[in-house]
């Protein structure tokens, strides 16, 4: 770690807990009603939309009713997208003519915007309409954040209420936070963007001169349009130069600003972060950082504040900073050694020092190691998926930090509202645990967890782990799995391994060496995002309802805290063992025989 890194992870932690209490705070208001300011100005708007959707917005759901109104609401939503991309070409906002895209490709994305993780197995300048990318993408973005946040505000009243039948009105929730929180702050994020230089536009794309002619070679092709290969079987070539590069343009700022605040993570260009409209500045790229924690941590505070005991919030909050701080020290040092075919040997042929600067393959200079690491672990520990370097590129022991941190739930910080309610799912299972060993009833929150809330607990907690493995020994074994990886042995193993985790997960970054544009990748990782996301969610509901439903439990000398230390400790430790429990398997499969390889 050089004292860049420590700097800058430093300064990112100062500005972050400096920010997510007032957020937090605000959150919280709103969803109960406080901000009567707020709630005043925007009260016109809501009840247009409440009498054009026919919403009584004071009849309240049971859980059941709740998941039912998501499931439905984020379903029309795959249809939306399904429908935009299959008819683009006859639409408006199409400069470029871009095409119809294909079936399953079509299919893939439209699951993947609505479940929030926005894997994409195609370049978006080159597939994407400006209509399909705002009224599709962009739209989906915001009501997939949405989502998220209002199953983890279902759950917080959960633990808040006591014997109540219901946990809110998911269209008022929907409305609120979309209205009051994402909107507002998307809208100063866009002008911050624009100002450090991203584009919004609706041109054309332009055909520019460049100050040096590029320099290439072209493969030699045949009468019948076949590349030529010589006696060796490899492509023929001939020089060819061009003076001219095409520049996309587009509404990228307003796509960019929910894509992050969201952690929605699909980019505008194939480049995604790395790419100067999309992330023009060192500044840009620091707030862009930012933005991906910043609602996650917030509700951790909104958590405190809704069930009257801020010690609660702060507790979830020091688990997951201490997690994460592990992680980023972690992904950078491991970049900062660099590959060892890279490194200079000294007289008596031992290694004597490590790749000069570090790992720089597939990292963008204008952020280099730090920037890209600490990036890294931050959009995979959100169920973000937005990159600003080549995963792929990354050392064996560097992609696998990243890997893991999907594979552990993606709790910390996570998504926006899926970070919170499935952290708040590992902290009932560490009290049951912690009930097992003293001998007591679980309480958490001043609720007894019971048979059917731990059952809930378990579907979630196994779901995705299901779905990743599975997935990945369905594709290792099919054909048209192995037709996908570019690279053979343990990097091939990690690339599909990765795609299928990233899916589950709802985090939709890649170790991109994979070709997944397939029907064979597009069907699979659709699926796995889809139950990925709703397998965990309706459960999370239900545990919602049950404990609504219970008596609040008098604190007695004989009560569990959950907001000291030791519960910190307990609750890192129960993430941390069965992430590990899951998956170091299939892990020592991938990075860390791979690893091992090099190194040997």
């Amino acid at each position: 770690m050089t004292p860049h890194e420590w700097f800058l992870l430093g300064l990112y932690l100062v500005v972050l807990l400096a920010l997510v209490k007032p957020v937090g705070t605000y959150i919280a208001g709103v969803m109960e009603g406080r901000q009567t300011l707020v709630l005043r100005l925007g009260g016109p708007i809501e009840n247009v939309l409440y009498r054009i959707c026919g919403v009584r917005k004071d009849e309240e759901m049971g859980w059941l009713h709740y998941a039912l109104a998501i499931l439905l609401f984020n379903l029309l939503g795959v249809l939306a997208v399904y429908a935009l991309q299959r008819l683009q070409l006859w639409l408006p906002l199409n400069p470029q003519a871009m095409a119809n895209v294909s079936v399953d490709s079509s299919f893939n994305t439209a699951i993947s915007f609505p479940t929030n993780t926005n894997w994409q197995g195609y370049s978006g300048e080159s597939t994407m309409s400006y209509l399909t990318q705002m009224l599709g993408l962009a739209v989906q973005n915001f009501f997939s954040a949405a989502t998220g946040i209002i199953v983890a505000i279902a759950l917080i009243r959960g633990f808040a209420r006591h014997t109540a039948k219901t946990i809110g009105n998911a269209w008022v929730d929907l409305t609120r936070i979309t209205l009051y929180v994402l909107l507002p702050i998307s809208l100063v994020y866009a002008v911050f963007l624009i100002g450090q230089g991203s584009i919004q536009n609706f041109d054309a794309y332009k055909d520019v001169t460049t100050v040096e002619v590029t320099k290439y070679n072209n493969p030699k092709m045949d009468a019948n349009g076949q590349a030529l290969k010589d006696s060796k079987g490899n492509a023929v070539t001939e020089p060819a130069t061009t003076p001219t590069q095409t520049l996309p343009m587009g509404p990228t700022a307003s796509q960019e600003a929910i894509k992050m605040l969201g952690t929605n993570g699909g980019g505008f260009f194939n480049a995604n972060s790395a790419h100067p409209y999309e992330n023009p500045t060192p500044l840009a790229n620091f707030i862009q950082m930012l933005s991906i924690f910043l609602i996650p941590g917030a509700l951790c505070i909104t958590f405190g504040r809704m069930v009257g005991d801020m010690r609660q919030g702060w507790a979830i909050l020091t688990a997951m900073t201490l997690m994460f701080v592990v992680m980023a020290v972690a992904t950078m040092y491991f970049e900062q050694q660099g590959s060892p075919f890279l490194s200079k040997l000294g007289v008596d042929q031992t290694l004597t020092a490590l790749q000069p600067g570090g790992n720089m393959e597939g990292k963008e200079t204008r952020f280099g190691i730090a920037d890209s690491g600490l990036f890294a672990t931050i959009t995979t520990l959100a169920s973000c998926g937005a990159v600003n370097a080549m995963h792929d590129s990354f050392t064996p022991l560097g992609g696998f930090v990243p890997l893991w941190n999907m594979m552990l739930g993606e709790v910390v910080f996570g998504g926006v509202g899926s970070g919170l309610y499935g952290m708040l799912i590992f902290a009932i299972m560490a009290v049951f645990i912690a009930g097992l060993m003293i001998g007591r009833t679980p309480e958490y929150i001043g609720k007894k967890i019971e048979a059917f809330d731990m059952k809930m607990v378990s579907i979630a907690i196994l779901v995705t782990p299901l779905l990743v493995l599975a997935g990945t020994a369905i594709a290792v074994m099919a054909a048209d799995g192995i037709a996908g990886i570019a690279n053979p042995g343990a990097h091939g193993f990690s690339e599909i391994l990765y795609a299928f985790t990233s899916a589950a997960n709802n985090n939709g970054s890649a170790f991109a060496g994979l070709s997944a544009n397939t029907p064979f990748y597009n069907v699979m990782l659709g699926t796995a995002m889809w139950f990925g996301r709703f397998g965990v969610i309706v459960p999370v509901l239900a545990i919602a309802g049950s404990l609504a439903a219970k008596k609040r439990i008098t604190v007695t000398a004989g009560t569990m805290p959950t907001h000291g230390p030791l519960f910190v400790i307990l609750l890192i430790g129960t993430v941390v063992l069965v992430g590990a429990l899951n998956y170091v398997p299939a892990l020592a499969l991938g990075p860390v025989v791979e690893h091992l390889i090099l190194w040997r």
